[in-house]
């Protein structure tokens, strides 16, 4: 059997009282995480939701997620989890293309799933603290036996074409990647995990979250992040290990110091980080305050979050992203499916326990991106040198990452692209000390129209998740165009794009 809700049930055995999850109230030990958990699988059960059949979750990082998630797991059903600042149509959208039975969102974060539930026609569920409205008087006791191929999580990823597809991890993915994990970060029962990532995205999910639970070590988790709460959970907490995006690191170094940092943060001995590339200032300076060493990995949501990573006892490089993980291997391919010589750059691929079954509903996407023996072609571009060292040099795809989250122009501007006055539009990542990238948007507008970015903000806002809404602007008569009449990002400047933003966008306007 190979459910990854086993692991849960395991340490509640072996020890019920050990502390798993610590949040904004009491501590959830391993046996209030089973015992949680076997109530939502029962209630699945009464539901009518069968092995397979597919659950949405919308929750922030709270631990009634992972009692819910557990949950899902235990029943034998498939988590689809999203952001929870998802839109009613986003939700809607990824509900009905994975054909969810059941929608499950916390109770703070309304209205959208109860209303994308209302328009799929599928019970909602509401998460409270404690589960309160979630409980059995006859939980299950074991967890749905599953095999290693069966899907366990889908997690929606955007593409530069088309609508966000599906990626399906297994439960044989997600015990690889918390396996995996649990080697290169050498956590054991004694370690203390913090981090502020969002449980609904593959890394603190997957990468954090399961390899914690998995190894039977503590979590310690923020809603939402705040550099001050994540430094007083540090404190608090004794954390020995912290994880987080560059963002994060950034924001940390910039939070008051105190005079007793040094002993406050004396326990901490790891920071993994992974999301964007780290800047070698902002990682030589975390070092410097915090007295660990940051190590970064590399992965996507199609490897389960894993593919390469620092280890501990390695000496690092500037810019590098690791080796691959155990178990995993990793190729450097040129445009004819060949790898290249070393320190070439070409496109990435990724075999090994962690990658993706494939993308739900999608043979043809499939096919391009898996190939017959299992490697994984990603999309980014990189070099590797002579001992494996992986670095990231660009992607292919049009992809910005803003502050951790994945943001793809073509979906962006295919909303734009409904505004009324829009007659054209590029969505373009531009860089940012503190974002890393920034959502810029350069415009064409009919005759006549008159372009107000705070009204501009306010109408994305209510389509698009926060996070994918531009900040910058650049409004111009026309956009570059190739021979074809093609867009031609390449020939836009980000710098001008940059100021002419400075010149439409209200100073002080909401981030």
């Amino acid at each position: 059997m190979s459910n990854a809700a086993q692991a849960a049930w395991d340490h509640a055995i072996a020890d019920p009282d050990r502390v798993a999850l610590r949040g904004a109230g009491e501590p959830w030990t391993y046996g209030r995480v089973r015992d949680h958990a076997a109530q939502v699988a029962a209630l699945l059960r009464d539901a009518g939701v069968e092995p397979g059949d597919r659950v949405l979750l919308v929750a922030p990082s709270v631990p009634e997620f992972a009692g819910a998630y557990y949950g899902i797991h235990a029943a034998g059903a498939v988590a689809v989890t999203a952001n929870t600042m998802s839109t009613r149509p986003e939700l809607e959208y990824v509900g009905g293309d994975s054909d969810v039975k059941l929608v499950m969102g916390w109770h703070e974060v309304t209205p959208a799933p109860q209303d994308s539930a209302a328009a799929l026609g599928v019970p909602y569920w509401s998460l409270n603290p404690d589960l309160a409205d979630l409980t059995h008087d006859a939980p299950v006791e074991a967890v749905t036996p599953r095999d290693t191929n069966d899907n366990a999580v889908i997690l929606y990823t955007s593409g530069t074409t088309g609508r966000p597809k599906g990626a399906q991890l297994t439960h044989g993915n997600l015990i690889a990647c918390a396996e995996v994990f649990s080697e290169v970060l050498e956590i054991t029962p004694e370690d203390r995990m913090g981090t502020a990532l969002p449980l609904f995205h593959v890394f603190g999910q997957c990468v954090i979250m399961g390899t914690c639970l998995r190894a039977g070590a503590s979590l310690s988790i923020l809603a939402r992040f705040d550099a001050e709460g994540l430094l007083d959970m540090l404190r608090r907490d004794k954390l020995t290990m912290m994880s987080g995006v560059p963002t994060m690191w950034n924001a940390l170094l910039h939070a008051p110091a105190s005079d007793t940092d040094k002993d406050d943060f004396a326990s901490l001995r790891l920071a993994a980080s992974g999301g964007a590339a780290m800047p070698t200032e902002i990682m030589n300076a975390f070092e410097q305050r915090f007295g660990c060493v940051i190590l970064e990995g590399y992965g996507l949501s199609e490897t389960t979050g894993a593919a390469t990573f620092n280890g501990l006892h390695r000496e690092r490089k500037a810019s590098c992203v690791g080796i691959a993980l155990p178990r995993c291997e990793v190729e450097i391919r040129g445009t004819d499916g060949a790898e290249v010589p070393t320190g070439e750059v070409g496109e990435v691929h990724v075999r090994g326990p962690v990658v993706m079954s494939g993308y739900w509903n999608r043979p043809e996407a499939t096919a391009e991106s898996l190939d017959a023996e299992g490697w994984l072609k990603t999309g980014d571009l990189g070099t590797e040198d002579e001992d494996g060292d992986i670095r990231i040099v660009d992607r292919k795809k049009d992809l910005i990452i803003r502050g951790g989250y994945n943001v793809y122009p073509r979906e962006v501007e295919e909303v734009v692209y409904e505004h009324p006055d829009v007659v054209e539009v590029a969505v373009i990542g531009v860089p940012d000390e503190h974002m890393g990238e920034e959502v810029a948007a350069v415009l064409a507008l009919r005759p006549g129209a008159e372009f107000d970015p705070a009204e501009f903000r306010a109408w994305a806002k209510e389509r698009l998740s926060a996070y994918k809404v531009p900040r910058l602007f650049q409004v111009m008569e026309a956009l570059p165009k190739g021979p074809t009449g093609k867009i031609l990002k390449r020939a836009i400047d980000a710098d001008a794009v940059r100021a002419a933003s400075a010149s439409v966008t209200p100073t002080g306007a909401a981030k």
